[in-house]
C-alpha cells in the first residue's frame, strides 16, 4: 500500500507524533490561586511531577487519545538530570521572552506518519542550565538572545548527533531505530532510556482503571491496557529494564508523603545517584525504560532498534530493516509526487523538511475548561479565586484532539488564526487532515455559544483576525483541485458555523454599529502605537483599519462560499447576496465614518490608518505606516461571469443594487466593467489606491525587504514615529527583529520583521488583482528603479524573496541562520533548517520561536513550481466543471 492510498485509513493515524515538547509552564498545568502558569509547573520540577492534561518528551509519539506514550531519554553521565525533555527559559526569564536552548531539526515524515525522522544534538559536556538562565537574566531588550551554541558548548565538537526514526509496519506495529554518533576526538559515555508510560488517567477519581507494564525478559515489556492495541515492546538487545510509576513526588516537591512508592522521577533517581530504591524490583509499573550503558568512540555510530507491536514475535527484528527501506521508499515516492517540477534539490530539501515540521508539530491536545476550574474530585478543592481565573466563561470548552500546533515547546497549544494558516500547506499533502482542522473549531465543545472561536489557552477570549473562512475555501478548492471532485458536505457544514462567528464579529465588534470594527491587537501583538486593548481614559475609541479591512475580506469570503453552495443548491444565492450587500456596507463606512464622513484612507499620505474617535465626532489618524495600512488589500475577490450567468437572482438582486445604491457601488472597482477573461472584481481598493500601496510596499526604504515585506516601514529606524495622547507620550521606532519593548510578554515583535502569514495574504491577494487586470497593470518594481512589472510577475518575486530566506544564497549562506559561521558552514549543521516564527527585516535572520513550521510551513506552498500555484490559485475563481 502507498502512502497516498494510506492516507484514506483513519487507523493509519492512530499513532503519531502527539506528544508535546513541554508541558510544564502551561495554562493546562496552572492550578494556582493566582494564574502564574509558569511558576507553577517548571522544569526543574517536571521530571518529578504528574501531569493533569498532556505530556512531554523528546522525540515522543503517542496514540491519538495519549494513553500510551514513548519517548527517548539520554545522560551524557554530567547532567544533573536524564534529558527526558528540551530545557528553555520561561517567559520572565528570557530577556525577549520564553525560548527553547537546544538543538533539535524534523527532518522527515510522512502524513500517516508511516515514516519519521529527527535529529537531536546532545552535548557531552554538562548541559549549561544555570549559565542560560544567568546570562539571559543580564541581558537587556537591546540585546539579542543568549543561545546554547553561544556557551561554548560546540566548539571542540563535543556532542551526539542523535538521528530517530520511526516506521510502522502496519498500524499498531511500530518500528523505532536510533543512531547515536560521537561527533568529538574522543570516546564518550552515554546512557540512552527508551521509556514507555501511561498518561496518568486514574488518580483524578473518574475512573479507578489503571493498566499496567510488566517484564519478564530482558529486552521485552509488556502492556496491559483495556484500550491499547499494542501490547509488546521489544529491545533488540538484552537489556535491564527499570520501572516506576507515574506519579507525582509528593516527598520531593512538596514535602508531604508519597502515595506511590516508586514515583514518575524513579528511573531519574536510579540513573543520576543510583538509588535502587527508588525503581520497582518486581519489574512492574506504569513507567518503564530500557537501560543502555555504553561508550561511543570517537567518530563512531552505533544503531539501536526497538519495536511497539500488537504482535507477539520470536523474532521481532528479523525483517525490520526490509520493513524500513519500503516505508523509506514510499515516503520518497509520495514526496516525489508532491515536488514534481522542482528542479533544485535544494529547494526539495526545504519543502520536504518544512513539511516534516508542520507534522511533527501534531500534538494531543487536551483542556476541559469546566474540570479545570473546578478541580478534580480525588484532588484538593481549588482556591475561591479560581471561580473567575482566566477562561472562566469559557466553560463549555472541552478539547481532546490531535491538533496543529505553531511550535510544540513555546506554543505548545493552539491559536487558531495560526492554524488557519497551517491548513493550507496541509492541504497540499493530506488535505483530509486539513478539513478536519479547520472544522474542529466550529464544533460546540470549541466554539462559544455565541460564536467566538477561541483564541488560545492563556486567554481563549482574545479576537484574532477572521481568516477561518478564507482558510476553509482555499481549503476546499485544493482538495477539489487535487482530488477532482468538491467535498460540499465540508463547505456546507462549514459555512453554517461560521455565519455564527460572522455574526458575533458584527454583535460584538462593531461597537458604534458602523461597519467600523475594533478587535484590539488582532494577532499583531505590539504593532500599534499603544496596546490595542487598551481602554483610553476619556471614553476615546480606536477605529481600526485592519479590523474593518478583516471583516471586509470576511464577507467576501462568505459571499465566495455562497456562490459556491448557490451552484448546487439556489438557496445559497440569497445569503450570497447578503454578504455582497454586507462588504459594500462595511467598504462605504471605511470611507464615510461619522458626520464629518471622515476616512480611514488619508488622501495627504495616501495610506490606510487607524483613526482615534473621540466622543464629540472628531478624528484623528494614528499617522504610523505598518502592515495595518497594507490588510485593506486583502479584501478582494474575482468571480467568474459564466458564474454569474448560472446564477440568475444572485445577478438580478446584483443588478439592483448597483443601480439604485450608486453611493456604495461607487466605492469599490467597478463592478460591471468586465476584466480580462470576463472576469468581475470586488475590492476595497481601486486601482489607483492599489498603486499608491504598492508604492509604499514596494519600496525598499520603507516595507520592501530582501526577504520580504516588513511589518513596519524601515524609515521609522532614524525617525521615529511620536504620539502624545492624554498627556502620554509614545514612540514607534523600526526594529527589525527581537522586541525592545515588554508588550505581550516582550517575545513578539511586529514593529519591523517579516511574518510569513501576512506576506503569503499579500501574494495571493497581487496573484488576485492580476487576474482581473490585464498583464498591462504595471507598478515600478522596485519603487524608485525605473522598472516596471505586472502584479503576477510582482507577486512571484515576493516569493523569491521569502524562498530566499532558507535557500543557499551565491556564497552557499542561508539568511536564516544568521550570525553563525557554524551554521552556515559545518555539514552536521548548515543543511538542518529551522523554521522560525518571524524573520530579521534586512537580514532574513530567524527571530522567536525557532520550530514554528506552522504558518512558516507556508514555505512549502511557495516552493510548488510556479504552475501548480497559478492553477491552484486560478481554480478559485473559475466555474466548477459540469458534472
Amino acid at each position: 500500500m502507498s502512502e497516498k492510498q494510506r492516507l484514506s485509513e483513519i487507523a493509519w493515524k492512530k499513532w503519531g507524533p502527539y506528544v508535546s515538547n513541554r508541558e510544564w509552564g502551561l495554562v493546562r498545568e496552572d492550578y494556582s490561586g493566582n494564574g502564574d502558569a509558569w511558576n507553577y509547573t517548571n522544569h526543574d520540577t517536571a521530571e518529578a511531577k504528574t501531569y493533569r492534561w498532556g505530556e512531554e518528551g523528546i522525540c515522543g509519539i503517542c496514540d491519538d487519545l495519549q494513553k500510551l506514550v514513548f519517548s527517548i531519554g539520554f545522560w551524557n553521565k554530567k547532567d544533573k538530570m536524564v534529558k527526558e525533555r528540551f530545557f528553555g527559559l520561561t517567559n520572565g526569564q528570557g530577556n525577549h521572552g520564553e525560548d527553547v536552548k537546544e538543538y533539535f531539526y524534523y527532518l522527515d515524515s510522512t502524513p500517516t506518519h508511516s515514516y519519521m525522522k529527527m535529529l537531536y544534538k546532545y552535548p557531552q559536556s554538562a548541559f549549561p542550565y544555570d549559565d542560560l538562565v544567568k546570562t539571559n537574566a543580564e541581558k537587556s531588550k537591546d540585546e539579542t538572545e543568549y543561545e546554547l551554541i553561544d556557551t561554548g558548548i560546540f566548539d571542540r565538537n563535543e556532542y551526539f548527533d542523535l538521528f530517530i526514526e520511526f516506521t510502522k509496519e502496519s498500524e499498531h506495529d511500530i518500528l523505532v531505530k536510533l543512531t547515536v554518533t560521537n561527533k568529538s576526538e574522543n570516546e564518550a559515555p552515554l546512557v540512552i532510556l527508551p521509556t514507555v508510560w501511561f498518561r496518568n488517567t486514574w488518580k483524578w477519581g473518574y475512573d479507578d482503571y489503571k493498566p499496567q507494564l510488566d517484564s519478564e525478559e530482558a529486552n521485552h515489556i509488556t502492556v496491559s491496557h483495556k484500550d491499547i492495541e499494542i501490547k509488546n515492546i521489544y529491545a533488540k538487545q538484552s537489556l535491564k529494564t527499570l520501572f516506576c510509576n507515574n506519579e507525582t513526588n509528593n516527598e520531593r516537591l512538596y514535602q508531604s508523603d508519597n502515595e506511590s512508592r516508586y514515583c514518575k522521577d524513579g528511573i531519574n533517581d536510579f540513573v543520576i545517584n543510583g538509588n535502587s530504591q527508588a525503581v520497582n524490583p518486581k519489574g512492574t509499573g506504569t513507567k518503564a525504560s530500557f537501560f543502555i550503558d555504553e561508550v561511543v568512540k570517537a567518530g563512531e555510530s552505533k544503531v539501536f532498534e526497538f519495536r511497539m507491536t500488537d504482535k507477539e514475535l520470536q523474532e521481532p527484528f528479523a525483517e525490520f530493516e526490509t520493513i524500513f527501506d519500503l516505508r523509506k521508499k514510499e515516503a520518497d515516492d509520495f514526496y516525489a509526487e508532491i515536488q514534481k517540477g522542482i528542479e533544485s534539490e535544494d529547494e526539495k530539501m526545504v519543502q520536504r523538511q518544512a513539511f516534516a515540521g508542520m507534522l511533527w508539530n501534531k500534538m494531543f491536545y487536551h483542556y476541559n475548561v469546566e474540570k479545570w476550574l473546578k478541580g478534580d474530585p480525588a484532588e484538593m478543592p481549588p482556591p475561591k479565586s479560581r471561580e473567575n481565573i482566566r477562561n472562566y466563561d469559557w466553560k463549555h470548552l472541552n478539547n481532546e484532539h490531535i491538533i496543529s500546533m505553531p511550535d510544540k515547546w513555546e506554543y505548545p497549544w493552539y491559536a487558531t488564526w495560526d492554524l488557519a494558516f497551517h491548513t493550507i500547506s496541509f492541504a497540499l499533502i493530506d488535505s483530509d487532515f486539513a478539513k478536519h482542522q479547520l472544522k474542529l473549531f466550529l464544533f460546540e465543545w470549541y466554539m462559544h455559544p455565541n460564536g467566538q472561536l477561541p483564541a488560545y489557552e492563556w486567554n481563549l477570549s482574545d479576537v484574532n483576525p477572521p481568516v477561518h473562512g478564507w482558510a476553509v475555501f482555499r481549503v476546499f478548492k485544493i482538495d477539489e483541485y487535487i482530488k477532482g471532485k468538491p467535498d460540499l458536505a465540508f463547505l456546507e457544514s462549514a459555512f453554517q458555523k461560521l455565519l455564527m462567528n460572522f455574526t458575533w464579529w458584527v454583535n460584538k465588534k462593531d461597537s458604534n454599529g458602523n461597519n467600523i470594527f475594533e478587535g484590539g491587537f488582532l494577532g499583531l501583538d505590539n504593532i500599534g502605537v499603544f496596546d490595542r486593548n487598551t481602554t483610553l481614559p476619556n471614553g476615546e475609541q480606536l477605529e481600526q483599519s485592519d479590523g474593518t479591512s478583516w471583516m471586509a475580506m470576511f464577507a467576501l469570503n462568505m459571499m465566495r462560499i455562497a456562490l459556491e453552495l448557490a451552484l448546487y443548491n439556489n438557496v445559497y444565492e440569497e445569503m450570497a447576496m447578503k454578504f455582497f450587500e454586507h462588504f459594500l456596507s462595511i467598504a462605504n463606512s471605511l470611507d464615510n465614518m461619522g458626520e464629518e464622513e471622515f476616512s480611514l484612507w488619508d488622501q495627504e499620505d495616501e495610506f490606510f490608518y487607524d483613526a482615534i474617535a473621540a466622543s464629540d465626532g472628531s478624528h484623528m489618524y494614528l499617522r504610523l505606516r505598518s502592515i495595518v495600512g497594507l490588510i485593506p488589500m486583502f479584501a478582494v475577490e474575482v468571480i467568474d461571469d459564466v458564474m454569474i450567468e448560472k446564477l440568475p437572482n444572485f445577478k438580478k438582486r446584483m443588478k439592483w443594487v448597483l443601480e439604485n445604491k450608486p453611493e456604495l457601488a461607487s466605492l469599490v472597482s467597478r463592478w460591471e466593467v468586465k476584466g480580462q477573461d470576463s472576469k468581475h472584481l470586488l475590492s476595497l481598493l481601486r486601482g489607483h489606491r492599489l498603486k499608491c500601496l504598492l508604492k509604499r510596499m514596494l519600496n525598499p526604504d520603507e516595507f520592501l525587504s530582501d526577504y520580504g515585506v516588513r511589518a513596519l516601514s524601515k524609515e521609522y529606524e532614524q525617525n521615529p514615529y511620536t504620539l502624545n495622547l492624554n498627556g502620554t507620550d509614545y514612540c514607534v521606532k523600526y526594529t527589525p527583529a527581537e522586541s525592545d519593548s515588554g508588550l505581550f510578554g516582550g517575545n513578539s515583535n511586529w514593529r519591523g520583521p517579516i511574518w510569513f502569514p501576512i506576506n503569503f495574504l499579500i501574494i495571493e491577494s497581487l496573484q488576485r488583482f492580476f487576474f482581473y487586470y490585464s498583464p498591462d497593470f504595471l507598478v515600478e518594481y522596485p519603487t524608485g528603479s525605473g522598472n516596471y512589472s505586472n502584479l503576477d510577475q510582482i507577486a512571484d518575486a515576493l516569493s523569491k524573496r521569502l524562498s530566499g530566506i532558507f535557500l543557499k544564497d551565491e556564497n552557499g549562506n542561508r539568511p536564516v541562520n544568521g550570525q553563525y559561521e557554524r551554521f552556515q558552514t559545518d555539514p552536521d549543521f548548515k543543511d538542518y533548517i529551522l523554521f522560525y516564527e518571524y524573520f530579521h527585516g534586512d537580514t532574513g535572520r530567524g527571530v522567536g520561536a525557532s520550530h514554528q513550521t506552522g504558518w512558516t510551513g507556508l514555505i512549502a506552498k511557495m516552493l510548488l513550481p510556479r504552475f501548480s500555484r497559478k492553477k491552484i490559485a486560478e481554480s478559485e475563481t473559475e466555474m466548477p466543471e459540469e458534472g
